[in-house]
């Protein structure tokens, strides 16, 4: 039986309760939606006592559903004042549904600030709190390697902890979560969920899975052929089998920027001229120089295979190799073209814990104020420092696009819902924008990832220069991607569900085997429309309208170089995205 472990900060006490029946089809991002929807106050102060930070393995966590371990980390965002879903890799998720924890629900405010709590659970789920003040402060890694003294002797353990980014309670400041080689390099990064757990003071969780296999299927026969085939897709595909493998996820650098979508220079430029030095395809080659790993899953049973360390010269581990996101907003948003300037600055967000989208565009609108020069890499590691520091250009900094560029007087930032948008201009992909419009988590590429058919040519084509066809296209992914955060599937294994119809088919069976329910095409879809329908009620509570689901408005007259357009969705076509909201609702019976 799956249960919830509660986790109150007020009075340190720890129980476990069965999940409730009416959720026993919810994992990850549904589980997490429906606690948050149910527990938390719409109008909670975010870092009160009453928002709850919610952590869930996806419905598969815990199996050898390939590329099936992503995890879920929810509550009411600091940044957006909405709900919030954070994403990672790394081995947490597999660890808890392995215990057979479908949520861990951290609650309260403990009494005392200065307190710095771990929670460590054991492989037959027991857990207990321990306060540990010596690691308040700590980055990232120093927290990680001063764990590694107390669990030296296990067999199997992972770990997710809380920068001084967190602790600062700095709305730009994510939650790390470590990688299978124990490096706190995944991160639920945004939405600002690290202050959330900085404020119930909780430094760190400890997960002791050693001994644990794999979780038992309804039809374990049918569930092992269903990953068979799914696995077999997932390597078929040129996107999920060939691209991502060789060059990680920064393969799309060359791409974007060709496409004239790469956001440079604060959104002024839709291409960057120094984009061949942060790519993958220079990353790679920098790697492969330096004995550095240049393929690698970012948690156990990873078939594509796209993370890579990148490392120093004379070869040791230095950050993770830099993703598309964070190579472009450490690069090209910043005007910077060193790819050892973008791992440094890669590195220090890691070790501050603080989401690398956020300070990316940050220190993008911070140069356009003057304060910085863009391509000052130098400048850029010393503002960061500012924020390890605590002083006041620190915390305006650490508190994201938004707050920096009201405080320096700049009037073009590029956010949605107060959270800044991603690696691709939404006005020459156009069904990004709508995405970042309407999507209920803050501007979010992950939400409805219209790359696909807008310049992959992935599950069709929709031209990205127009406004035909990009409001259907970004309500079809928001569901689609929706079901693939509930069940843990990573988002890669888009590209093949979308292009060969035994992909897509491998998903219900491997989840109907693992279940003993059958999950068709409607049962799956079903749960991608529960989960924003969760989402979408609960931002309404909060007071957001529909003049919350628009782009900045900059971006409807500035045209973007190179093809010189703006956007050009209307706000009828914005407004029908989600219009599936109130049927959905009524069959949930929540309102």
């Amino acid at each position: 039986m799956r249960t919830i472990l509660r986790v109150n900060m007020s009075d340190l006490s720890i129980k476990k309760e069965p999940l409730p029946e009416k959720w026993a089809n919810y994992g990850g991002r549904a589980l997490t939606d429906a606690l948050v929807f149910t527990e938390v106050p719409a109008d909670a102060d975010p870092l009160g006592p009453d928002n709850k930070l919610v952590i869930a393995p996806g419905l598969l966590g815990g199996t050898t559903a390939p590329n099936g371990g992503r995890l879920s980390v929810g509550a009411k965002s600091p940044l957006t004042g909405g709900i919030k879903e954070s994403n990672s890799g790394g081995q947490v998720a597999h660890a808890l549904g392995k215990i057979g924890i479908a949520a861990i629900v951290v609650e309260g405010k403990p009494a005392d600030p200065a307190a710095r709590y771990v929670l460590e659970i054991d492989p037959a789920g027991e857990a207990k709190l321990s306060r540990h003040d010596e690691l308040a402060g700590l980055g990232n890694y120093a927290t990680v390697d001063a764990l590694k003294k107390d669990w030296a002797d296990s067999g199997r353990y992972s770990t997710m902890t809380n920068g001084p980014a967190g602790e600062m309670l700095l709305s730009g400041a994510g939650i790390a979560v470590s990688d299978p080689h124990g490096y706190p390099n995944r991160f639920a990064g945004r939405g600002g969920l690290g202050a959330v757990m900085g404020s119930k003071n909780l430094k760190a969780v400890v997960i002791d899975d050693a001994g644990l296999s794999s979780i038992e299927h309804a039809d374990k026969d049918a569930f092992n052929a269903a990953v068979k085939k799914f696995a077999a897709a997932l390597r078929e595909h040129p996107v999920s089998g060939t691209g991502l493998p060789t060059y990680g996820t920064n393969v799309l650098a060359n791409i974007i920027n060709e496409a004239g979508g790469y956001p440079t220079r604060n959104f002024s430029s839709g291409q960057f001229e120094g984009v061949d030095g942060i790519s993958g395809e220079t990353m790679r080659e920098i790697t492969l120089e330096r004995g550095g790993n240049v393929k690698h899953g970012c948690h156990t049973g990873c078939v594509i295979q796209c993370s890579r360390y990148y490392v120093h010269e004379d070869g040791s581990y230095w950050t993770k190799g830099p993703e598309y996101e964070s190579a472009w907003s450490l690069g090209a948003d910043c005007g910077i073209s060193d790819m050892d300037v973008v791992a440094a600055l890669d590195r220090e967000c890691g070790d501050l814990g603080i989401d690398t989208i956020e300070m990316g565009a940050t220190l993008a609108v911070y140069m356009e104020s003057g304060k910085l020069a863009f391509g000052d890499g130098e400048g850029a590691l010393h503002v960061l420092e500012e924020i390890r520091e605590g002083t006041d250009l620190g915390k305006i900094i650490g508190s994201g696009a938004e707050a920096t560029g009201k405080a320096f007087g700049v009037t073009r930032i590029p956010v949605v819902k107060h959270q800044a948008m991603p690696a691709y201009d939404p006005r020459p992909i156009q069904g990004i924008g709508v995405t970042y419009a309407t999507s209920t988590q803050g501007a979010d590429h992950t939400a409805g990832y219209s790359i696909t058919a807008n310049v992959l040519a992935v599950g069709g084509t929709v031209d990205p220069l127009k406004s035909e066809g990009q409001a259907a296209l970004s309500q079809g992914l928001q569901i689609a991607t929706g079901m693939l955060d509930s069940l843990g599937l990573c988002i890669f294994v888009a590209f093949p569900v979308l292009d060969i119809p035994a992909a897509f088919d491998a998903i219900g069976e491997m989840v109907t085997a693992h279940t003993g329910q059958t999950w068709g095409a409607d049962e799956l879809m079903k749960l991608g429309r529960e989960t924003l329908t969760y989402e979408r009620l609960f931002n309404a509570h909060a007071g957001f309208t529909a003049a919350d689901d628009r782009l900045p408005a900059y971006m409807y007259t500035e045209k973007l170089p190179p093809h010189n357009v703006v956007f050009t969705v209307t706000d009828e076509e914005l407004d029908a995205v989600f219009d599936f909201v109130a049927e959905t609702a009524a069959e949930m019976g929540i309102s």
